[in-house]
């Protein structure tokens, strides 16, 4: 029952009765306790309540701390961004590492340039002095989220499969620059019916360095085209490679590819990803991440493909760091950790391996120094928003399709039946 006051002038009244209250005999408390009800049209448990917090101290308000003093500026969080996007939204480990040469290429072609944009030197120095902690700090709001999911494609190859060579999960890494991990990833969308393109996907070991084409489909012709042209655009000499156990590597068209090549050929083992564990994660990396799980059928997006994948394999061998696993070691509690080397892009990796001529190191340098990372970024934008535009409502349609097929899980299930109690 309401009584017409306000919150503030209830706690007022109550505050004038709680001494009296506290100190007063059973009887009495419980008329006081009538009329804080009668005067508030509080309950009588919330008034014996209200009655008793009255007495307690009040909380004085603290003076409210003022926020730290923010180390870097508002321009400089702005520019961070903007370099961020341009070198492909990496992590704050990655892009902390390469700030200096990203910097300088954007510098170079005019997209950063002292006096505009709110760009100048002092904005430079917080850039390179940023940790790779405060640069994920700031970079946390503009994440983006991952595109859908797709479905694996491979199946074991019957021919040949005994006769290659298995290549294990620990087995030793090659110690100079040639040996890939080869896969295939299928631009299916959500079913494995029809034709659809694939992109073959080759990652070096010891550099990382990746090299994608897209193709038609996983026909040998197709397949055998692709491998020529890794072979004839990989700047060093390809020494060996390692497949899945797919149909599409095991057979006798790219068996007699790599020994007319004198290529070393060898295979996982059936079911094991982590025999493959380099290439995998770059087809989630690169392939996944670029080119997303929408589903590719026609001329016109396999086209794209092909002018997206120099774009990112540009980006990632010239411009994004790695790190690779050199051994292992135990912390204070001693516990196994893995242990990394330092943070190099494929392309220095490939300058301390010292497998490139003078020659060829500064076609490769001067090569690197032409990028505009922001350029790249754009087109590869252009190029997605595309891609986008031809495959995501029929790939959405196929999915909604697949999903209609699945059976009711409550059809045919009939409902518990309950047992009347007897009267007793």
């Amino acid at each position: 029952m309401g009584s017409g006051l306000s919150m503030r002038a209830k706690h007022e009244i109550t505050r004038k009765f709680a001494r009296q209250y506290s100190a007063a005999e059973k009887g009495t408390k419980s008329k006081l306790l009538d009329e804080v009800c009668a005067i508030t049209g509080w309950s009588r448990d919330n008034a014996r309540r209200q009655l008793k917090l009255a007495l307690q101290p009040r909380r004085v308000n603290a003076k409210k701390r003022k926020p730290r003093a923010l180390k870097y500026t508002d321009t400089a969080i702005a520019v961070l961004h903007r370099v961020w996007a341009f070198a492909g939204g990496i992590s704050g480990k990655y892009l902390a590492a390469t700030m200096e040469l990203q910097l300088m290429l954007l510098e170079t072609h005019g997209e950063l340039v002292p006096g505009k944009g709110g760009y100048s030197d002092g904005v430079r120095d917080e850039l390179l002095a940023m940790s790779p902690a405060t640069i994920d700090r700031y970079l946390a709001p503009a994440r983006a989220k991952d595109p859908l999911r797709g479905i694996t494609t491979t199946t074991p190859g019957p021919l040949l499969r005994n006769s290659i060579t298995v290549r294990k999960a620990g087995d030793e890494i090659e110690a100079v620059p040639g040996f890939f991990e080869g896969d295939t990833v299928a631009h299916c969308g959500p079913v494995l019916k029809g034709e659809f393109a694939r992109t073959l996907d080759m990652t070096d070991m010891h550099t990382g360095w990746t090299y994608t084409r897209s193709i038609r489909n996983n026909a040998h012709l197709h397949l055998r085209d692709a491998l020529d042209r890794f072979i004839a655009d990989t700047p060093f000499e390809v020494t060996g490679v390692d497949f899945d156990n797919g149909s599409e590597f095991i057979n006798y068209d790219v068996i007699g590819w790599a020994a007319e090549l004198d290529i070393y050929f060898t295979r996982s083992r059936p079911y094991k990803k982590n025999d493959q564990a380099t290439v995998e994660s770059k087809n989630n990396q690169i392939v996944r991440r670029y080119g997303f799980y929408w589903r590719y059928d026609t001329p016109a997006q396999l086209r794209l493909l092909g002018e997206l994948w120099p774009l990112v394999n540009d980006r990632h061998n010239f411009l994004t760091p790695t790190k690779k696993p050199i051994g292992w070691d135990t912390d204070g509690k001693g516990r196994r950790r893995r242990v990394y080397d330092t943070l190099a892009t494929p392309f220095d990796r490939l300058l301390r391996s010292g497998v490139l001529t003078s020659e060829r190191t500064a076609e490769l340098t001067a090569y690197r120094d032409s990028l505009n990372p922001a350029h790249i970024a754009r087109e590869i934008d252009r190029i997605q928003q595309r891609l986008t535009w031809l495959a995501a409502d029929k790939t959405r349609k196929l999915e909604a399709a697949e999903l209609a097929k699945q059976p009711d899980p409550t059809a045919g299930v009939k409902p518990a039946r309950t047992r009347k109690k007897q009267a007793s």
